[in-house]
């Protein structure tokens, strides 16, 4: 097993999977649709193109730094629109929160025997082929997503985000560090596994969550 690891850190990001028009939600941790969509734009790969390669990647997220749940309050419709029996709407605006994380950063493992996958991915997180984004087009990277060790050849996906540095130290660490892993017995559903980007088609992930002493966690390097 290699696992590739990189670094998801900025002042915001949004990972929502159950938004509605109005409403638009954030895990609290990135979703694994999210991070796939990222290699994606890393790689250049447009929506209609097959997944599974990267889908079968098994993803485990430790959260470095826990982000601060805020939303933005936008409006939309000034000048009018249309409503759903076909008349204008010209006073009232549609409003809408969309929530996100602040201050956030995260290690992203993503694990499989294919060491050679996890090496062209890494390459392209180095020089991507489009911009790379935090869940929404405008919450770009705070720092590089490619970590230059990031892969760790022979390591497991458990192991491999023990043992790396704490990222992003500031202040008093944290006692304790959370790790969300793949795991098909998991305690914990999302519907974030993606089937198909151009058809917005999701399966569900089983989940689970391991709270472990920081002096087994980020202390290697």
């Amino acid at each position: 097993m290699n696992t590739l690891l990189l670094r998801l850190s900025g002042p915001m990001q949004s990972w929502g999977t159950q938004s509605d028009f109005d409403v638009r939600d954030t895990g609290y941790e990135p979703s694994k649709s999210g991070v796939i969509g990222l290699l994606c734009a890393a790689l250049g790969r447009p929506r209609h193109d097959p997944l599974d390669d990267l889908t079968g990647l098994r993803m485990g997220v430790r959260v470095d730094r826990e982000g601060r749940i805020a939303y933005d309050y936008h409006t939309a419709g000034k000048g009018g629109y249309l409503k759903e029996d076909g008349k204008l709407e010209s006073k009232t605006l549609i409003q809408s929160r969309r929530y996100y994380l602040a201050d956030a950063i995260f290690l992203i493992g993503l694990a499989g025997d294919d060491l050679g996958l996890l090496k062209r991915l890494h390459a392209a997180l180095r020089d991507p082929v489009w911009p790379l984004y935090l869940g929404r087009k405008a919450f770009v990277p705070g720092e590089p997503v490619w970590l230059e060790d990031g892969v760790r050849e022979g390591e497991a996906l458990e192991s491999a985000l023990q043992a790396y540095p704490l990222l992003g130290r500031r202040g008093e660490p944290p006692e304790r560090i959370r790790l969300v892993l793949d795991d098909p017995d998991g305690e914990a559903v999302r519907q974030d596994l993606p089937i198909s980007f151009a058809d917005r088609r999701f399966q569900l992930r089983r989940v689970r969550t391991l709270v472990v002493p920081l002096d087994g966690a980020g202390q290697g390097g």
